[in-house]
Parts: C-alpha cells; sequence; structure tokens
C-alpha cells in the first residue's frame, strides 16, 4: 500500500502553473529576494518604524512584482509588472541614500544593497527588453 502511494506521487503530472517554476529559477526573481530578506534581517533592530516599515514594504515589492509579472498570461499586463519591479529599484536606492545620510543604515550595509539595486535594475531592464523582442 505504501509503495502504492509512492509510486503514485513519483509518477503523478505536476498540474501546478510552470510559470511558477520559470520564476522561481529566473536569476533576477532570486537576486531580488535574497536582497529582500538581507534588507528585513538587517533592518530588525531598526527602531525607527515609519523608515523600516517603507524600506522593507518598498524591497518586497521589488520581487513581488517580478513575481506578478511571470504570473500574468497577457504580455502587456505582465510587463506592466515587470516595469513595477524596476521602479521600486529606483525608490528602494533612494531610501537607501537617505538611510545612510540620516544614520539609519551602516554605510558599508548600504553600499551593498545600492550595488545589488543597481545589477537588478539592469538585469530587469534586459528582461522587459527580451520579454518585448
Amino acid at each position: 500500500m505504501i509503495s502504492q502511494v509512492l509510486w503514485n506521487r513519483k509518477n503523478a503530472k505536476d498540474t501546478s502553473k510552470s510559470k511558477f517554476k520559470v520564476k522561481e529559477k529566473h536569476a533576477v526573481w532570486k537576486r531580488s529576494s535574497r536582497l529582500c530578506v538581507s534588507v528585513y534581517k538587517d533592518l530588525t533592530r531598526c527602531k525607527y518604524y515609519g523608515f523600516k516599515d517603507q524600506i522593507t514594504r518598498c524591497s518586497l515589492s521589488v520581487s513581488s512584482n517580478i513575481a506578478e509579472g511571470f504570473e500574468r498570461s497577457a504580455n502587456k499586463n505582465s510587463n506592466k509588472f515587470i516595469y513595477y519591479a524596476k521602479d521600486f529599484c529606483g525608490e528602494l536606492r533612494t531610501q537607501i541614500y537617505i538611510g545612510i545620510d540620516i544614520g539609519y543604515i551602516e554605510k558599508e550595509t548600504a553600499l551593498i544593497w545600492k550595488n545589488k539595486t543597481e545589477q537588478l535594475s539592469k538585469m530587469i531592464f534586459a528582461l522587459i527588453k527580451a520579454r518585448c523582442s
């Protein structure tokens, strides 16, 4: 009986949407998700709630909009969310600069995040170009 269940699981057809798997494997989504985790972890002790809330939500929006863009079937709707992700990269970079200036983020950490957002913006732009052609 157990072997039959295991065989059924092993040989069952995957009916989940393949887009989700593609998104999970896509480098830009992975990098944006890792950046988001880094922002959340590094700001856990930040006592300035308004700033912390804004920057963490912004970092989450990058990977979330990439994910939503991959889930949409129509290319026009899909690309709209990919553009939003690029916009949020710029917004996140602005908040990082402000965080440095007001002393809420350590400069070394902030520069790493800034470089990552710049790389992500380039990757997202390349993704947009590839999807439009």
